[in-house]
């Protein structure tokens, strides 16, 4: 059974980010996987989705997401995600605040048979973590 891409987007964000279940990576992103961020490119397949969502569980406790679609076609949507969560752990070079914080991304995702191929990030997540260290 084949999934809409809306409903993979959802669940790969609940399957994988809040339920840590990362064994089901491969049923939402495909083994080539890519992720433009901000002007950077990150390759690594399944390996760097299992890296990212890890990254994230570590330093967000209690997280909850909102998924919001802006615009669809056939194989590509775009979207917004807010997050929020506790930081519990440091995330990058940003040590823990215990705080609670909201950050939203803009994601544009492509699809290849079905599954995430590539996705096209801009979050505000590092303005988020330097507003909680006030």
């Amino acid at each position: 059974m084949s999934l809409s891409n809306l409903k993979t987007i959802e669940l790969a964000n609940r399957t994988l980010i809040i339920d840590g279940k990362l064994d089901r990576v491969a049923g939402y992103f495909t083994t080539d996987y890519v992720a433009h961020v901000t002007g950077r490119d990150f390759t690594g397949g399944h390996k760097l989705v299992k890296k990212l969502v890890r990254e994230y569980r570590r330093a967000f406790l209690e997280i909850e997401i909102l998924i919001e679609v802006l615009v669809k076609a056939k194989n590509r949507i775009s979207w917004q995600r807010t997050l929020k969560a506790r930081q519990a752990g440091p995330f990058k070079c940003f040590p823990a605040s215990s705080r609670q914080i909201v950050w939203c991304d803009m994601v544009t995702t492509g699809f290849r048979d079905g599954l995430i191929a590539e996705d096209w990030v801009i979050t505000d997540l590092a303005e988020q973590l330097l507003l909680a260290r006030k």
